[in-house]
């Protein structure tokens, strides 16, 4: 897998309520962080937290991205988000249609 700056990468994490994630989209994609955010409808999250099982309702965003922009991503996130810890994760897109991957990388260009 190459390290490339400019290789795409989707971004998931998950917030408490529609208000939180349609400001996270709109700060990500206004600050030429993500081409693109697609928030999720509100799903339930089932997890360990400091020794017991929890239950919440969520909201999932997929931040369509490059690696050279998830430092500033992570950071955005860390700093809007509610949960003492947030998920923060990303994947490779590896592949996928060309075009929208250019587009990806045209938009998010440092």
């Amino acid at each position: 897998m190459t390290m490339n700056s400019t290789v795409a990468i989707l971004v998931m994490t998950h917030l408490p309520d529609q208000d939180s994630a349609d400001r996270m989209a709109e700060h990500l994609v206004g600050h030429g962080l993500a081409a693109c955010v697609n928030i999720m409808p509100a799903s339930t999250s089932i997890y360990h937290w400091q020794g017991k099982i929890e239950r919440a309702a969520e909201v999932a965003l997929h931040i369509k991205s490059t690696l050279s922009r998830y430092a500033e991503i992570e950071t955005a996130i860390r700093v809007m988000h509610p949960y003492e810890l947030p998920e923060i994760t990303y994947v490779h897109l590896d592949g996928g249609e060309p075009a929208y991957i250019q587009w990806i990388q045209q938009e998010t260009r440092v």
